[in-house]
């Protein structure tokens, strides 16, 4: 018999309400988006507040700077998860359909585009300012996975991008039709890893204690760029680690290749979260190298 847990009465809507015959919502979806970018702005200012923990006791910005900025992240994250989606996982269906790429309200949001967005957005503001771009990164990768945390448990709520089909005690039977498309289950009776909970407790909880730890304890916001190498190696390894549990997009899967792998070999493979996530892994471990050598002043 199929062990499981059903899946809990949530709405997907925190509250909603008619105004002049439109009908109107706040998600929750769109409440961690919120919450998250206010957290995070406040772990930065925590931190800029304390010049103890900046090279040469000084702070890379001014609080103002981190209010102006925040703007151009909310756009960074917005219209890179976006675009990543587009292009990492629908290509083909927005290039037939293009007006469909402006209905965000549909769904559909990359994290790896929404990173890619923010690093470019923190670039040009640091440019333009001139801001020492390493310290600047520090800033904004401290607080970023109190953000990732709260989307994942959204995720949930919205019982969206579950796992894969398991028989261990805290599995989660969702809803929908095709989460209970399960070779061997009966309908209504197929658990699955709660990955979107995985996701939460690596890229958000784990991560952020030991970015602070680092950060607090370690004196990791003196070597200008270990905090960003950290968080961007961390989360690229937690969710390389995750996509093992996460069902793949459906438009990977197909009867030959039921566990959606993009790159395979034999009877394994990688998954198309798993392909964006590696390069992440060495990207940040050779920031963390080449800011500890910068710190150590190697030539």
């Amino acid at each position: 018999m199929q062990n499981g847990i059903p899946f809990p009465n949530l709405s997907p809507e925190v509250f909603s309400f008619s105004l002049f015959g439109v009908e109107l919502a706040l998600r929750w979806y769109a409440l961690a988006y919120i919450v998250g970018i206010v957290l995070a702005w406040r772990i930065s200012l925590h931190a800029l507040r304390r010049p103890a923990l900046w090279p040469k006791n000084t702070p890379p910005m001014a609080p103002l700077q981190v209010e102006d900025l925040l703007s151009w992240i909310i756009l960074g994250i917005i219209l890179g998860g976006r675009l990543g989606f587009v292009l990492f996982y629908q290509p083909a269906y927005y290039l037939a359909n293009p007006a469909d790429i402006l209905k965000v309200w549909q769904g559909g949001m990359s994290f790896h585009g929404g990173f890619l967005g923010v690093v470019l957005a923190g670039w040009l503001y640091t440019w333009r300012h001139r801001i020492a771009p390493a310290s600047a990164g520090d800033v904004i990768a401290l607080g970023v996975p109190v953000g990732l945390m709260l989307g994942r448990i959204a995720n949930f709520i919205n019982a969206e991008l579950w796992g894969r089909p398991t028989d261990m005690p805290w599995g989660v039977i969702f809803p929908q039709e095709a989460a209970q498309i399960c070779p061997g289950v009966l309908p209504g009776m197929c658990a699955r890893h709660p990955s979107q909970l995985y996701e939460a407790l690596l890229e958000g909880v784990v991560l952020l204690a030991l970015m602070l730890w680092l950060a607090y304890r370690r004196g990791a916001l003196k070597v200008p760029g270990q905090i960003t190498g950290v968080f961007i190696a961390g989360y690229g390894l937690a969710r390389f680690v995750v996509e093992y549990f996460r069902q793949a997009d459906a438009q990977f899967i197909t009867p030959d290749n039921p566990m959606g792998f993009v790159l395979r070999l034999g009877e394994f493979g990688i998954t198309m979260g798993q392909v964006l996530s590696l390069p992440m892994v060495v990207v940040g471990l050779v920031l963390i190298w080449v800011a500890r050598r910068r710190a150590a002043g190697a030539p």
